[in-house]
């Protein structure tokens, strides 16, 4: 028999039950305590469960393919694997994240955001997101270490689809740690590099091994951007509001020849009614900053307004694609 409305009404009105659930588990790192086919009792004293509460969580997550289970015992799929924090994908950085109080209390109060327009986060926090971040530097860390189990996924693809031997000096705009950048010198050994964040970003991403062809550049990309022959904004508009986002675009605009490539790497909105990563991430940034996931009609606008016009656009099958985009 298959779902009913009344069926997709109520699993959604207490769908955040099943979020917890994969949030306490996670926290109890049961996936990390767990060995093929282990019994219930086992893996609760492991981690210090109640074995009855243990089963039935385990239960509603198998349900949705984290873990299995069969016979009073649980096993691992690939999803509960992602949980591990051994696994060279492991997803648990992110799953903590959105255990914060910050995301928990923005999601609440999300009528505010739907009523005005505005950041819930702003309204709750003084200095919105990043200001919560300040006053609780160990999940300020946490988010750097989900923006980076994020990344590891996403730059594979990227690097796999989109072709980076003809640019000799990217800039990576925002390139927080350096991840991207770094994998894309050591795949082109033709290629310079320049990093470019805040002060306090570029001081922190030093500390990590990097070629000698990365140049560090401490800055405002609403004032001014190092010159490159590839600038690259990897989820960067999608944290401001268009007027924003445009005057980071014409700043970056400001910077290139006219022979350069400008590369938003975005997770864009499909035009259907499927349901997409991308449309939840929009409400989330919606949520944070009042800003917002864009389709690829948008991006176009966008840049179009400020200056560029779309080249090409790569899908990398991560959810995230590279717009190519020219001077004009």
């Amino acid at each position: 028999m298959g779902e009913t409305a009344f069926d997709t009404i109520q699993q959604l009105a207490a769908g955040h039950y099943l979020v917890a659930a994969l949030e306490a588990v996670t926290d109890l790192q049961v996936a990390d305590a767990l060995e093929e086919d282990t019994p219930v009792a086992a893996l609760a004293e492991r981690v210090g469960a109640n074995p009855d509460a243990l089963d039935r969580t385990m239960r509603l997550l198998a349900s949705h393919g984290i873990f299995a289970r069969n016979a009073g015992t649980i096993a691992h799929t690939d999803a509960s694997r992602l949980l591990r924090q051994d696994h060279p994908a492991s997803m648990r950085p992110f799953v903590m994240m959105f255990a914060q109080e910050v995301h928990w209390r923005s999601a609440a109060e999300l009528a505010h955001s739907l009523r005005t327009g505005e950041a819930v986060a702003t309204r709750l926090y003084d200095g919105g997101l990043w200001g919560y971040f300040e006053a609780h530097p160990d999940h300020e860390r946490q988010f750097g270490e989900a923006m980076q189990a994020k990344a590891r996924a996403q730059i594979e693809g990227i690097l796999a689809s989109h072709d980076f031997s003809p640019y000799r000096r990217i800039v990576d705009v925002g390139g927080g740690q350096g991840h991207l950048l770094r994998a894309v010198l050591e795949k082109h050994d033709q290629a310079e590099g320049v990093l470019f964040d805040v002060p306090a970003v570029v001081e922190a991403a030093r500390k990590h091994a990097a070629p000698e062809r990365l140049e560090y550049v401490p800055g405002s990309f609403f004032e001014k951007v190092p010159e490159g022959d590839a600038i690259v904004l990897m989820e960067i508009l999608h944290d401001w509001p268009d007027e924003e986002a445009s005057r980071i675009l014409q700043t970056v605009r400001a910077a290139v020849p006219a022979d350069a490539r400008l590369l938003v790497i975005e997770t864009e909105v499909p035009e259907d009614e499927d349901v997409h990563w991308s449309k939840l991430l929009d409400i989330i940034m919606l949520a944070q900053f009042a800003s917002r996931q864009r389709t690829r009609e948008q991006y176009r606008s966008l840049l179009e307004a400020n200056g560029f016009l779309v080249s090409g656009v790569t899908d990398t099958g991560r959810d995230i694609s590279v717009i190519e985009a020219r001077p004009v």
